[in-house]
């Protein structure tokens, strides 16, 4: 009966529809909405291992270019990412409330606000490409050999913001399934669409890597448009309208409020990332080679634990505007033991299997020696990571946007950047010195997050 039960529950979840989830089972609504969290997640990273599998045929040079610009672009992701959390914390705290209407208008408003945002980021990073690369540390030929795709990544850049801020729409609502979905959709045509322009087929000619950066914009574009469809024709619990999008000044300036200090707490972490690839160019190509292999493989373990705690930040967002603060915290410590376990399976996984999983991504092999020993050491401190996660996750779900920037602040700035300069310059004088300073930084974000989530504070934020 357990076993029907399950195979029930992961029906409905991947089926999706209208769920009540401020009552009744928190273990069943965590389920219900985690299992296409998880497989949304999963694909967004999917994205990243699928082009840096055939980029690495190219060469260390393409996919350390792959590696700098994904390195910036993170700023634009972090904008996506706290754009979204707005979207998510409003619309499920109206949803909460049931108040559908206002729930689908902060929805339109933010995707205004992003679609404006993104035409000014395109025309930026297409014209300062070269630019973004040589201050990252990339040489003259490498620039002018691989410029394209960094050109292009950036000036299709309003399907990264849209990808992202929809599907927290709809993670908002409770329906993720449908988030998950549009995932499915562009990975499915960047999947086909990679091999063939990279490497030519039949009357289509071999682009390189710039056929990388085509392929990836197109999918995204096609799962943008699956999401529109499910918007504006195939609707579900909330309605959306054109004239929604004509701007509102409350609702846009909630939008920014909560969105920017949700950017800003991304910005932090991915500041973070970008010293690193900075640091890490300063060593040779294989190294930088094997660092980018191995944070697209933690990447693609991780996110399946993000996609659980997507899943507290929904429920934290619904229940509190069902005045039900207590229910809200018990979905939170659920989610983060079942995120517990996650994070030290995919440890062991690395230790027991990493070998031949960096092997088969590249054929170098002081690149993998380098993927390998990122793999083993930052994989360690998984377990921290996914608590920290959940946390913050609840915080933003909660609209409090601030306490996670505060957290990934000390967590990053104060303690990994200086650690990893240190330890990769002075100390230990090799990457490993990066490794351990990812490691540390973990432990401290997650014993500051418990403790300020045991606070409280959070349960009282008013959106």
């Amino acid at each position: 009966m357990k076993i029907k039960r399950f195979f029930s529950l992961f029906g409905q979840a991947i089926a999706g529809g209208e769920q009540d989830y401020t009552v009744g089972s928190i273990r069943r609504a965590v389920f219900l909405l985690a299992i296409p969290m998880i497989m949304e997640m999963m694909m967004e990273s999917v994205f990243a291992v699928v082009d840096i599998f055939f980029v690495g045929k190219l060469g260390n040079a393409a996919v350390a270019t792959v590696g700098l610009t994904e390195s910036v672009l993170s700023i634009v992701y972090s904008i996506a990412v706290g754009l979204s959390m707005a979207a998510t914390a409003l619309v499920a705290r109206r949803v909460g409330e049931k108040n559908l209407v206002e729930a689908a208008h902060a929805g339109m408003q933010a995707i205004l606000f992003s679609v404006m945002l993104s035409v000014v980021i395109s025309i930026a990073g297409v014209y300062y490409a070269g630019s973004i690369l040589r201050a990252m540390g990339a040489n003259e030929q490498m620039i002018a050999e691989n410029i394209r795709y960094t050109q292009i990544m950036y000036g299709g850049n309003v399907v990264i913001m849209l990808l992202f801020l929809i599907n927290g729409i709809f993670r908002g609502a409770g329906d993720a399934s449908i988030a998950m979905r549009s995932l499915w959709i562009g990975n499915i045509s960047n999947i086909i669409l990679c091999p063939l322009l990279i490497y030519g087929f039949g009357p289509i000619p071999a682009l390189g890597l710039k056929g990388a950066a085509i392929a990836t914009t197109v999918g995204r574009g096609i799962g943008v448009l699956y999401q529109l469809y499910r918007l504006f024709i195939r609707r579900g619990l909330l309605h959306f309208y054109i004239h929604q999008l004509r701007p509102h000044k409350e609702l846009l300036m909630q939008i920014v409020k909560i969105g920017s200090t949700g950017t800003i707490q991304f910005l932090v972490s991915s500041a973070s990332w970008i010293f690193l690839a900075r640091l890490m160019a300063g060593f040779h190509e294989a190294a930088m080679a094997g660092y980018q292999i191995a944070i697209r493989l933690l990447i693609f373990f991780l996110l399946p634990a993000w996609g659980l705690s997507n899943a507290a930040a929904t429920l934290t967002g619904q229940n509190l505007g069902a005045g039900k603060p207590d229910r809200a915290e018990k979905s939170v410590w659920i989610t983060t033991g079942y995120i517990i376990i996650f994070m030290l399976s995919v440890s062991l996984f690395f230790y027991l299997f990493g070998s031949p999983i960096v092997n088969f991504m590249n054929s170098d092999i002081q690149a993998r020696r380098y993927a390998l020993q990122t793999l083993r050491i930052v994989s360690l401190g998984y377990v921290f990571f996914g608590i920290s996660m959940a946390m913050l996750n609840a915080f933003n779900g909660a609209g409090d946007t601030r306490t996670p920037t505060f957290v990934n602040l000390v967590a990053f700035w104060l303690f990994q950047i200086p650690l990893a300069w240190f330890l990769s310059q002075y100390y230990i004088k090799e990457p490993k010195g990066i490794f351990i300073a990812i490691l540390i930084s973990q432990v401290v974000s997650a014993a500051l997050s418990y403790y300020l989530f045991k606070r409280g504070t959070w349960k009282k934020v008013k959106i």
